[in-house]
Order: C-alpha cells, then structure tokens, then sequence
C-alpha cells in the first residue's frame, strides 16, 4: 500500500536536516539528487522548488521516493548519529506527488537539436535515464520497446507499492519533446541493421536476461519471479506458496502471494534474517501480513507429485572461512506446496556488440539493480556514448 508522510511526519522529517556542507546525502545518492537542497527548500514553503531539485537529477523522481531502498541517502544521513536518520525517500515521493498533482512543469535546459539521431532500445529505468540526458543534450531519440507500456521492470511491482498511474505520468513529460519518437511493440535485436538505418548510436536498456537458477534437480517445476509478478491472478491459490530468495523482489512475490490468498507463505533464504537485503518497512510488511522467514536454508530438489510439490531442504552454517556450507543430515522434505516461485534477482548479459557506438545500461549490463541504480547506469551510458560520437 503506498503510504504517503502526513502534514506531522512531513514537518518532523524535514526540521532534522543538519544541512551538512558536505552533503554526504547527494553523494550518496546514484543519480546525484541532493536532498539537502530540496530539503531546503521544502521547509521555506517552496515546494515546486524543490521538486525542481529532484527532477533536474532523476526523472524518476516520485517513482524513485517509494521504492528505494533506506541503502542510499538515508544511509549517509548524519542525523543517525543524533537519533534516526532522516526518512528521505518518502519526502522525495511527497514533493514530487504535490508537484504531480499540481500539475507542475519544470525548466528543460535543452541544448538545440545537433542532428544526430540515437536509438534506446527499453523503456525502463534505465532506458528514461538516458533519454533525459540525450534529450536535454539535443539528440533525436527513438526509442523501441517490445512490450505495449513502458515502465521495464517497474510493473512487476505490486501496483499497492507502486500506482502504474504515477509511471505513467513520468513518461508523459518525457514524449512531450519533439526529438522523441516511440514505437511499441518492437524487439529489436540487430543492431547493426540500425546502425546502418541512419541511427548515429544505440543505448541498449533491455533489462534483466539471465535470472538466476538454482541448479536443482526438479527446478523447471518452479516459478520464475517474473512470470509470477507479470500475472499472479493465473496463480492465485488457497494453499501453502514458497518464495526462494531474500530481497525485495522476494518480499514483492510474498506480500503478493498472501493478498492473492494463500494460506501459507513462506520465504527460504539461505543466509540470516539480517543479512536480508530488504528495508525495516518491508521487514514490517513481513511481519504484517504473517509471512514465514526460514532462514540459514538452501534447496536441493523440488518434486512434483500430482498438483503439489516438494521441496527438499537442507540447513545451512557459516564456516571457518565464512562461508556457507549444508549442515550434514539436515535434510527435510517440505510437502503440499502448490507453488514455489524462484526470486533469486538476474545477471548481466556478458554477450555485447564490440562497436563503440553501442552501448550498455541498467540491469542488461550489472544485473538486477534498483530504480535508481538503473537510472544513473542510463544516465552513464547516455555520457559515454555522446563522447563517442562527438570525438
């Protein structure tokens, strides 16, 4: 559920900023936004000012507020050696949902159109990271997506988490630009072949290609998470539902599973309870919604018996080198299960076009990130492939 600070949260959130020079906050922060400065801002009443601040560094900015991580700025806020660190996503999600209600347009600094022409391939996080930057630099951008909406991986998402209304919105001031073209519905996989259709350079935001597998036997009886999360009505059930993995993404397939109604989650992770890569708010939701966390466990086998299956687990210890290792005679079949959906996050794909004028972003390239890291890696990209072409 998104949960947006009230007037109180807002007001006590906002008078613990220390305003350090330093800024420990913006440099922490993959795209560069400073918090501080839009903190600033706030508490002088300028509220459009400091959405301003936001969305001349991400142009994500409200999507970015509910979901990142407490891994980032609010991680370096100075205020947690005082008491708690400052709640900076949920203020970043406040300003920019004010300045979307309020309909508010902000100043693009866009250079004049340079003649050249550049191809994103995705329209993910990634993908607006580096149509922002090509796009204010003067670039004509066409953008080829193979699916019918944008977004990327942000609609797999719970919309409670997430409002599809909000992705929606942060597009519509992309393709206000007159040097932007989409088409929908087109996979692209010859780059060459745009290349030599008059395209000056390529950023590639396809996402995630290689999801992690655990290399069981029986595994091809499990769910992807991304075949889950695309259509979790087709696997709605009553009965009991694994998750395998410990991120977010896992927590996305658990709380989703339960509101779907099924009688029994359950989250297998193969490390401890604290060494999940989760936030204390989805350690809440966990908690909230009666997910079960077993911790210090690995599969070894899932098995198919009629609907249900049966997955095989074994225990798991840090040994001498801190290394995790199956605990001898630990092994425990775990039956009735009517799904196991696997959430273990993706790779980067290792097969790249060997031409500079191509380049790489978001989770094609490092793997499953987080919005924001998908953003910067795109604004990157953007930079890198506009030195190439200006040489």
């Amino acid at each position: 559920m998104v949960r947006y600070l009230n007037i109180a949260q807002t007001k006590a959130e906002l008078e613990k900023c220390l305003h350090c020079a330093a800024k420990p906050c913006m440099k922490a922060c993959p795209v560069g936004v400073s918090p501080c400065d839009f903190i600033a801002a706030a508490k002088d009443g300028s509220w459009d000012l400091a959405a301003e601040v936001i969305y001349q560094q991400n142009p994500m900015g409200e999507i970015c507020g509910l979901i990142c991580p407490d891994t980032f700025c609010m991680k370096a806020c100075v205020r947690a050696n005082v008491d708690a660190p400052i709640r900076i996503p949920p203020l970043q999600a406040l300003i920019m949902q004010k300045a979307r209600l309020h309909n508010v347009a902000f100043k693009e600094d866009c250079a004049s159109p340079n003649g050249k022409k550049v191809a994103v391939i995705g329209a993910g996080p990634a993908g607006f990271g580096a149509i922002t930057v090509l796009l204010r630099k003067g670039y004509s951008v066409k953008v080829f997506e193979k699916e019918n909406v944008v977004g990327g991986a942000l609609n797999l998402i719970p919309s409670e988490r997430l409002p599809r209304e909000i992705i929606t919105y942060e597009w519509r001031r992309l393709v206000q630009n007159s040097l932007l073209q989409v088409e929908f519905g087109m996979e692209i996989t010859d780059y060459a072949a745009l290349l030599n259709d008059g395209f000056d350079g390529i950023v590639v935001a396809t996402g995630a290609q290689n999801f992690r597998m655990l290399g069981i036997e029986g595994e091809e009886n499990a769910l992807p998470y991304t075949q889950y999360l695309s259509n979790p009505q087709k696997y709605a059930t009553d009965g009991n539902v694994a998750i395998i993995g410990g991120g977010a993404v896992a927590v996305d397939c658990a709380i989703t599973a339960k509101k779907q109604g099924a009688n029994h989650v359950e989250m297998f992770v193969r490390r401890r309870f604290g060494d999940m890569r989760i936030t204390a708010a989805e350690r809440q939701e966990l908690l909230e919604q009666g997910i079960d966390i077993t911790t210090m466990t690995r599969l070894t086998k899932i098995e198919k018996k009629s609907k249900k299956l049966t997955a095989y687990t074994v225990k798991t210890e840090f040994n001498d080198e801190g290394r995790l290792q199956d605990i001898a005679e630990t092994l425990v079949p775990r039956a009735n299960f009517s799904h196991i959906i696997l959430a273990l996050g993706s790779n980067g794909n290792s097969i790249k076009e060997n031409d500079e004028r191509i380049v790489y972003a978001g989770d094609v390239l490092n793997g499953g990130t987080t919005a924001v890291q998908a953003i910067a890696s795109g604004k990157a990209a953007a930079e890198k492939l506009m030195a190439e072409l200006t040489r």
